[in-house]
C-alpha cells in the first residue's frame, strides 16, 4: 500500500513577516518554499549588490557574511517551527535562535547569487527544533551547519 503524496506549501514575504519578528535590514530570507510541516522546507534568499553589509563586507570584493548564511539558516527553521505550531494553537509570543554547531563554509557567497537553505529537522522536544541546514548557489553548496530554535509559547 503506497503513501499519499505530501502536499508541500510555500510562504511569500507577507506570510514571513506575520511568522518572525525580524525586519529590514536583518530578515534574510525572501520566500520559502516546499514546506513539509515542519519537517524541511528550503529557504530562498536573492543576494543583491545593494544590501548594507557590502559597503563593508569588502569594498573591494563584495561577499555575503557567513554569519548571515547562519543567521537566515535560522530564520527559515524558525519561520516553520512558528508555522507548524500556529495549525496546532496560537501564534508563539517569540522565536529564539539557540545553538550553532558543525559550521562550515565552503565558497564565498556574491551579489546575484540565489541562496537556498534547504533545511531538514533532526529532532523536536517540547518548544525546541533542531535542523541540519545546508545552503546552496545554483546547486554547489556554500555552507552547512546545525542550529536550534525554541518557541516561546506562553
Amino acid at each position: 500500500m503506497s503513501e499519499a503524496p505530501t502536499t508541500l506549501q510555500t510562504a511569500d514575504i507577507m506570510e514571513i513577516l506575520e511568522l518572525l519578528p525580524h525586519r529590514y535590514p536583518f530578515l534574510l530570507v525572501d520566500k520559502i518554499i516546499e514546506i513539509d510541516g515542519d519537517n524541511s522546507c528550503i529557504g530562498i534568499k536573492n543576494v543583491t549588490f545593494n544590501e548594507p553589509q557590502f559597503t563593508g563586507h569588502f569594498p573591494s570584493r563584495p561577499i555575503f557574511p557567513g554569519v548571515f548564511l547562519i543567521e537566515a539558516m535560522a530564520q527559515t527553521a524558525g519561520a516553520i517551527c512558528v508555522k507548524a505550531k500556529m495549525a496546532e494553537q496560537a501564534k508563539p509570543k517569540q522565536v529564539f535562535f539557540m545553538t550553532i554547531d558543525k559550521v562550515k563554509f565552503r565558497r564565498p557567497v556574491e551579489p546575484g547569487d540565489r541562496v537556498e537553505f534547504h533545511m531538514k529537522k533532526l529532532n523536536n522536544r517540547r518548544n525546541m527544533w533542531w535542523y541540519k541546514g545546508e545552503a546552496k548557489v545554483d546547486g554547489t553548496l556554500v555552507c552547512e551547519a546545525e542550529v536550534s530554535a525554541m518557541l516561546v509559547l506562553e
